[in-house]
C-alpha cells in the first residue's frame, strides 16, 4: 500500500466520520491483505468493528471470500461504511463489484473507493484497468449510489509512486423501503445475467 492511498483514507475518515466515534460503526475494508501497511489503523475505535475481506487467507483478513462478484457471507444492508484501496484495478468485472458494495451498505451507508489512474503494470494475478474521476462517478452511479466526492491526484504527491490515486466517496441514498426492495431485485438480476454471460463466454 502506498502512502498516498493511506493519506487519502486518512482525510476520508477525518472528513466523513468525525464525531461519529460513539457510534457502533461496522466497517468493510475489501481487499485487505496487509503489504506495507492496510487501513485498520485508520479505524481503529472502541465502538467501531473493522472487518477485514478478502479472496485468500492473509495478514489483516478476517474473512475470506468464496467467490469474488457474489458475497454470500455479507448480509444486505449490514455495512455503514465500505473501504477499499487498490483492489478494483485488479477486478475484470468491477462494475459486478459495485453492485456487491450497494448490496452490503446500510440506507445512509458510505463508501470510499481509491484506484490508481497511472503507474506501471502491477499484477496481482492480473492488473486492469485505471480510473478518472468520470469513471469514478460512472461506477458510483452504477451502483445507485450518490456521489459525495471524486477526485483524481493529477500532481504527484511526493511519495515516489506514480499512481495518482483517483478516489470516491459515495453514499447510499435513504429510500422508501418499496423503492429498495425493487433496486435491489433490479441489481440481483443484473448481477445473476452479468454472471451468466461471463460463464458462458468462455
Amino acid at each position: 500500500m502506498h502512502p498516498s492511498s493511506l493519506q487519502n483514507m486518512t482525510r476520508f475518515r477525518a472528513q466523513y466520520l468525525h464525531g461519529r466515534e460513539a457510534e457502533p460503526l461496522r466497517i468493510l475494508d475489501l481487499g485487505a491483505t496487509a503489504y506495507d501497511g492496510c487501513y485498520r489503523p485508520v479505524f481503529a475505535g472502541e465502538n467501531w468493528h473493522y472487518l477485514g475481506v478478502d479472496l485468500a487467507p492473509g495478514d489483516n483478513v478476517d474473512l475470506v471470500l468464496q467467490e469474488p462478484y457474489r458475497w454470500d457471507e455479507i448480509a444486505s444492508d449490514s455495512i455503514d461504511v465500505f473501504v477499499s484501496g487498490q483492489v478494483l484495478e485488479h477486478a475484470e468485472y468491477f462494475w459486478i463489484t459495485m453492485l456487491e458494495i450497494s448490496r452490503v451498505l446500510k440506507p445512509g451507508g458510505l463508501a470510499c473507493i481509491i484506484v490508481p489512474s497511472a503507474g506501471p503494470e502491477h499484477r496481482f494475478p492480473l492488473d486492469c484497468w485505471r480510473f478518472y474521476t468520470d469513471g469514478m462517478k460512472a461506477m458510483a452511479r452504477f451502483g445507485r449510489l450518490a456521489v459525495l466526492d471524486a477526485y483524481t491526484q493529477w500532481q504527484g504527491v511526493g511519495d515516489g509512486h506514480p499512481w495518482n490515486d483517483s478516489v470516491l466517496v459515495a453514499q447510499k441514498p435513504l429510500r422508501p423501503w418499496w423503492k429498495r426492495l425493487g433496486i435491489r431485485a433490479l441489481q440481483s438480476l443484473q448481477r445473476r445475467m452479468m454472471t451468466i454471460g461471463l460463464i458462458r463466454s468462455v
